[in-house]
C-alpha cells in the first residue's frame, strides 16, 4: 500500500471515530511478548504467546505452537502452528483455534448498544502452505452472545499476506463497561459441519452453531507437514486498514501483566523479602507492576526444595507457596507446610529449581 492510500485510510478512521495513537485495540498482535515460554502443545484453553490462546475440541489432532523468527518485513516474530499428528476425518463437532480476547472495558469506544455504534476492521498477516478459504469468527461475549463471522482467504502458498475483515458496529449490544470479556476473536483452523454450514455476516447476530466457522473450507490438521502463521494482529475503528501500529516492547509487557505476571523463573532468581510469622511459617508480599484485571491465582511449578527462604537461620528449603490473600494490586504468599526458622527473622526468598517457576494469572 503507498504511503498516500495509508494516509487516507488513517484519516477515513479518524472520521469515523478511531484513528490516530493507541488505535489498536489488540494486545501483543506483533508475538513480541512470551512470558509462558516460546513452545507449547495445542491443548485446549493453554495460553501460548501472551494474550493469545488455544481452543481444541472433539479434535485427534496435534500441533505445537511456537514463537518464531519466520516474519513479514518489519516484524521480529510470529505464532507458527505446526501440525505433528494429523486428523483427516473431522468429527461434525470439531473445532481447532487460535483465540485473542479483549477486555469489555476496552472496547466501550466502539459505541455499541447505541445508534453511533462504529464499524471497526481487523488485520493480520498470515502465511500457510494450505491455500483456501478460512474462517474468522467474533464472539460478542455480552448480553447473550452475538457473533459476526467473515472469511479470508491465503492465496500463495508459504507466503505472508496482509489481510483485513471489516464489521459492522452493533446498535442493539451493549458491551459493558466492566473487566469481562467483550470480543472473541477466533482464527479457525479445522472445524466440523456443525459450525460451517451456514453463512457469513459481517453484522452481529444471535449465536448459531452453523455460522460459527460458516464455510471454512480449509483442514490445516490434515498432513504433518502443514504450518499456519500470524502476526500484526490490528483491531482499529473504522472501516480501512492502516499500518500495524508498533510500540515498544516495555509496553506491550506491561499491557500483557494486566492477565499474567511473571514473577520469576529459574534458579537464583529473586522473589522479594519475607519473613517468618512463625517458626513454621515462612510469608512473602509481592507487589504487582501493573493492576491486575481481577484478584489473580497463582501458578508454579512445586517439587521438593524448589524455593529457598534465607535468613539469619542459614537456608530454608520450600516445597511451593500457597495464597493467604488476593487482590488486584499485591498478593500475599506464604508456606507452612515444610518451612523452619525463627519467628520474627526476615527471609529473601528465591527460586532454587532451573524449572521452578511463580506467575500470577487473572486471564479473561
Amino acid at each position: 500500500m503507498s504511503k498516500a492510500a495509508e494516509l487516507a485510510n488513517l484519516i477515513g478512521n479518524i472520521n469515523a471515530g478511531g484513528g490516530g495513537v493507541n488505535r489498536n485495540l489488540i494486545i501483543n498482535g506483533a508475538m513480541n511478548v512470551a512470558q509462558r515460554g516460546t513452545s507449547f502443545s495445542f491443548t485446549d484453553s493453554t495460553y501460548c504467546l501472551d494474550r493469545f490462546v488455544i481452543g481444541k475440541s472433539n479434535s485427534s489432532g496435534a500441533a505445537t505452537i511456537t514463537q518464531d523468527s519466520s516474519v513479514p518485513d518489519g516484524f521480529a516474530n510470529s505464532l507458527k502452528l505446526d501440525v505433528t499428528g494429523d486428523d483427516t476425518s473431522l468429527a461434525v463437532n470439531h473445532i481447532d483455534q487460535i483465540l485473542h480476547k479483549i477486555e469489555a472495558q476496552n472496547l466501550q469506544q466502539l459505541a455499541f448498544g447505541t445508534s453511533s455504534a462504529k464499524n471497526f476492521t481487523l488485520s493480520f498477516y498470515v502465511k500457510s502452505n494450505k491455500t483456501g478459504n478460512y474462517s474468522v469468527n467474533i464472539g460478542q461475549q455480552d448480553n447473550s452472545y452475538k457473533q459476526a463471522n467473515l472469511l479470508y482467504t491465503i492465496n500463495s502458498a508459504n507466503t505472508w499476506e496482509r489481510k483485513s475483515l471489516t464489521f459492522t458496529g452493533d446498535t442493539s449490544g451493549v458491551i459493558n463497561d466492566d473487566n469481562g470479556s467483550g470480543f472473541e476473536i477466533a482464527w479457525i483452523l479445522a472445524s466440523g459441519t456443525t459450525y460451517t454450514s451456514g453463512s457469513n455476516s459481517a453484522s452481529f447476530s444471535s449465536y448459531a452453531n452453523a455460522n460459527y466457522a460458516a464455510n471454512h473450507g480449509v483442514n490445516i490438521f490434515d498432513s504433518t507437514d502443514n504450518t499456519w502463521f500470524l502476526t500484526g494482529v490490528q483491531l482499529e475503528i473504522g472501516q480501512n486498514p492502516t499500518e500495524f501500529e508498533h510500540e515498544p516492547v516495555e509496553r506491550t509487557l506491561k499491557k500483557c501483566e494486566r492477565y499474567y505476571y511473571l514473577k520469576g523463573k529459574g534458579a537464583a532468581t529473586y522473589l522479594g523479602n519475607g519473613g517468618y510469622t512463625a517458626s513454621s511459617e515462612v510469608d512473602l508480599v509481592i507487589n504487582f507492576p501493573t493492576t491486575m484485571r481481577s484478584a489473580p491465582s497463582l501458578e508454579q511449578v512445586s517439587g521438593t526444595n524448589y524455593y529457598n527462604a534465607i535468613s539469619p537461620d542459614g537456608t530454608d528449603t520450600l516445597d511451593d507457596f500457597v495464597i493467604h490473600q488476593t487482590t488486584i494490586y499485591s498478593i500475599l504468599i506464604y508456606n507452612n507446610s515444610d518451612a523452619s526458622g525463627s519467628a520474627g527473622y526476615y527471609a529473601a526468598l528465591n527460586i532454587a529449581n532451573a524449572s521452578g517457576y511463580i506467575a500470577f494469572k487473572s486471564e479473561l
